[in-house]
């Protein structure tokens, strides 16, 4: 068979709960104007307990399969291998497998990779529920509302729907027209990953602590700002998440970023730039857009703040 076009790997790590629904988000049940020998995804299962079922994953699609590996802290080491498996011409990593997509995802990423030269693709984050789910769970939000929640709109159906009830994550607050300071969906050539060297597997704190956004700023160093999908994103299910499931009071942040200084020298700093924009803009999405052209000096939109190419 020849290669895909695109790779996907989607570590996971107790999610068992939460890993049907990114993966059927990842299917061709779900994802729109792509076919099955466009991509292939990879699920990594880093240790959970109990395993991923794998029938669950190759049940998706001709295009799914499975790799597990012992559980381990970081989810680093396990990406990197997966992704030395994979076979696309270009590669999508999504370190979190709690992460729901919505449909448009997939066709544009490979848009992005046809259109541009050497681009950077990225998507933003949104949190399942009425905040940031640090603060919603303070409030009663957990699994069962979860539940409740994605039960009140048919998001099998229209995707889209995810953004009827979430929140931006804070590392997306300045929504389609920012800087983002993490991405979990990030897609670019396979040279490009090649050269970066992958993960940093010197990151050992739980979940892989800054892995993940150490990798966004390097990849920003070598490619410049990223290509973000306008109309699409990624939306955290509740799980007790290492970070993004601890009250903001006993979240082991502190740790996280001692062991980036110890890395790299420096303090975090998260990238910086205007992105550029493709995509396309669902009902369904059009008030995110407009709460971000709201933030802008004098609500509207300034030279310099991000191109919009739409498809």
């Amino acid at each position: 068979m020849k290669p895909p076009l695109l790779s996907i790997i989607v570590a996971f790590h107790d999610v068992l709960r939460e890993a049907p629904r990114t993966l059927h988000t990842l299917s061709l049940a779900h994802q729109r104007g792509v076919a099955a020998d466009d991509y292939e995804v990879i699920a990594v299962d880093v240790g959970s307990e109990p395993p991923l079922d794998e029938a669950l994953v190759v049940g998706q699609g001709p295009n799914f399969r499975l790799l597990r590996f012992p559980r381990d802290p970081s989810p680093a080491a396990a990406i990197n291998a997966a992704v030395r498996s994979s076979r696309g011409e270009a590669l999508m990593v999504c370190i979190d497998g709690a992460r729901m997509l919505t449909p448009g995802v997939i066709r544009f990423a490979l848009a992005a990779l046809r259109g541009f030269a050497d681009p950077l693709v990225a998507t933003l984050a949104w949190h399942l529920g009425p905040k940031v789910q640090h603060e919603s769970m303070l409030e009663g939000y957990d699994q069962a509302a979860e539940d409740r929640l994605l039960d009140s709109v048919d998001w099998r159906r229209d995707g889209y729907a995810l953004f009827r009830i979430a929140s931006l994550a804070q590392s997306s607050r300045f929504g389609w027209l920012g800087p983002v300071g993490e991405s979990n969906c990030l897609a670019m050539r396979r040279a490009a990953w090649d050269r970066l060297g992958g993960y940093d597997e010197r990151f050992r704190k739980p979940g892989g602590g800054l892995v993940n956004p150490d990798f966004l700023v390097r990849a920003c160093g070598l490619l410049g700002p990223p290509v973000i999908l306008l109309g699409e994103g990624t939306f955290h299910q509740f799980h007790g998440g290492v970070a993004t499931n601890a009250p903001r009071a006993a979240c082991p942040v502190r740790p996280m970023f001692d062991e980036y200084v110890a890395i790299r020298g420096r303090d975090f700093e998260p990238p910086q730039g205007q992105p550029t924009l493709l995509g396309g803009l669902p009902p369904e999405a059009v008030p995110w857009l407009a709460a971000a052209v709201s933030r802008l000096p004098g609500g509207v939109q300034q030279p310099g703040q991000g191109n919009i190419s739409s498809r």
